[in-house]
């Protein structure tokens, strides 16, 4: 694997084609994780660690069984593609079981900070977008992987860049008006137009 081919992944993956804020996927825990940075970062951090592996686990779950019909076999001429998205769920939500038990175990603290939120990455369509990019683009293995865990960092980056922000919001004087929801989804909205401002960056 070259560098030409790593750049536009991972600058891609973070920066241009960030999953929350150009992809416009996962904005349900990035608007309800991103009051205080410390939830921010368990939620980064889980959502990060999720889809790099379940990248891998999807990418080579589509190579071997996915990607094209059996050719030799009992199971020859028959063709799985159409299970791709229900195969990609299962694994998904199997790796964040994983993570909420032991998040439970070694940190209860964020653990009831997240709530809801954590077994809610197994419906986060960001993860399951990542896994169907990966898919419709043909990436190898490492590739996916890769992309990925890039993936997760930009939506962890979104996450903190937004949660900062709400924390200073939280100390400004904001018109009655635009309090509550209406400040940070104007917030969020600002935010993916800088985020624009890496587009051309890599193809």
């Amino acid at each position: 694997m070259t560098a030409a081919e790593l750049l536009p992944v991972t600058v891609g993956a973070v920066l241009v084609n960030n999953i929350v804020l150009s992809r416009i996927l996962g904005t349900c825990p990035f608007l309800g994780v991103s009051k205080k940075l410390k939830t921010a970062l368990g939620m980064g951090s889980a959502v990060t660690l999720v889809m790099a592996i379940s990248s891998f686990a999807t990418s080579v779950l589509f190579h071997l069984l996915l990607a094209h019909p059996f050719t030799a076999g009992p199971l020859k001429g028959l063709d799985l593609s159409f299970a791709k998205t229900l195969v990609f769920i299962v694994v998904i939500a199997s790796l964040v079981q994983i993570v909420e038990i032991l998040m439970q175990k070694f940190s209860k603290g964020l653990y009831q900070a997240l709530g809801i939120y954590l077994p809610l990455i197994t419906t986060n369509c960001a993860v399951l977008g990542a896994a169907e990019l990966n898919a419709s683009s043909g990436r190898s293995v490492l590739l996916s992987t890769i992309y990925g865990f890039c993936s997760g960092l930009g939506f962890a980056l979104a996450l903190l860049l937004f949660a900062s922000i709400r924390e200073k919001l939280e100390l400004s004087r904001i018109p009655r008006i635009f309090q509550g929801a209406s400040i940070a989804l104007i917030t969020a909205g600002i935010l993916a137009m800088a985020f624009m401002g890496f587009a051309g960056l890599v193809k």
